[in-house]
């Protein structure tokens, strides 16, 4: 895919994130909530981009579809694994969310956890650690504890 004849441009705007324009194209998607590396190089594959060429260089047509994808991508055909959000709570569909869509569901997945008490829901609601690290000694809050030396 030859490049003469495109217009440059420093920031790329996808699906409500500015993108700098001067990076290759599967790290700036993954520069947008909700998609990583990965999932990037499998939309621009399945597209038919390029992924060595910057993301400046994107034409609007390119930008559009990219953006279309994004906003859907079980309209890709991508294996379920790679969605953010399998077997939704409520539709029980698998979904891939990005932006503040997928802080919303994760703030609302806690609550939901806190509201029936169980075990990560009290965890989170005492502001502990939730998966089982150990917490005698990480994750203190607060000031430092020193120990005085004997003079």
């Amino acid at each position: 895919m030859s490049l003469e004849g495109r217009q440059f441009r420093y920031i790329v705007r996808i699906a409500g994130t500015d993108i700098d324009g001067k990076l290759k194209l599967p790290y700036g998607l993954a520069e947008i909530k909700g998609i990583g590396y990965t999932t990037a190089l499998a939309i621009i594959r399945l597209l038919g981009l390029d992924p060595n060429m910057r993301t400046g260089f994107l034409t609007e047509e390119e930008v559009r579809k990219i953006e279309e994808v994004v906003n859907d991508l079980t309209k890709l055909g991508l294996p379920s694994w790679m969605y953010n959000r399998r077997k939704d709570y409520e539709t029980g569909l698998d979904k891939h969310l990005i932006g503040p869509e997928l802080l919303f569901h994760a703030r609302r997945d806690i609550e939901r956890e806190i509201r029936i008490g169980s075990w990560r829901g009290v965890r989170h609601k005492l502001g502990l650690k939730v998966r089982g690290q150990r917490t005698g000694t990480t994750g203190r809050l607060g000031m430092t504890v020193g120990v005085r030396k004997k003079r």
